[in-house]
Order: C-alpha cells, then structure tokens, then sequence
C-alpha cells in the first residue's frame, strides 16, 4: 500500500484506482486500530492527508468519466504521524514502473 501523492492526472488508471483502493485500506486499518506505522516510518502514508488525497482522487476518477460510489469511512488519525511521502521520488519509481505513467509525465498528463 502507498500513497503515491502525486498530481492525479499523471496517473494512468490502473495507479488512479489502486491508490484509490489503497487511500480504503488505510482507512480501514486505522477504523480497526491497525498500526500502519511502518508505512509511515518507509514515506509511503501521510496519515492526516488520506482524506484528502482520496478526495483528489475521486476528482480525477469523475473527470476521467469513470463512477464512485465508496465514500470514504470515518478514522482517526493518530497523533504523531507526521513523515512526509516524496512526490518526487514517487515520480521517478512511477516512471520506472509504468511506461503510461511515464508518457502522462511526459505530456503534462491526461486531458479531456
């Protein structure tokens, strides 16, 4: 799980979704009292931003056309969690990873 934390529009769909779902099972981790700290720990969760990153996700999900229909459940967010996750550094693995991703970066990303 990660939150790429990235402009949405440089996410081909199959990133926009997973990280659509993964912003869920963070929520829901921190529902059932689930530590996620190791996730903090190694950048890949800003714990106080997944309520809104999951918000800037839904944005790009309804522009691309596509439907929501799971509203994120309430959480708490635990006291303390305040490691960044690096936009840059997930720019470069995104490139390395998707050849989409990588085009989308390229050109600016998806326009409609």
């Amino acid at each position: 799980m990660r939150m790429w934390s990235v402009n949405p529009r440089v996410l081909c769909d199959q990133h926009l979704l997973g990280e659509h779902n993964e912003m869920h099972m963070f929520a829901g981790c921190l529902r059932r009292g689930v530590s996620v700290q190791g996730y903090v720990d190694k950048g890949l969760v800003h714990v106080s931003q997944i309520r809104s990153r999951h918000e800037e996700l839904v944005a790009e999900m309804i522009r691309r056309g596509m439907r929501h229909k799971s509203p994120l459940p309430d959480f708490l967010t635990p006291i303390g969690q305040t490691n960044l996750v690096s936009v840059e550094a997930n720019l470069v693995e995104l490139r390395e990873r998707c050849e989409i991703c990588k085009m989308l970066q390229e050109t600016g990303g998806w326009i409609k």
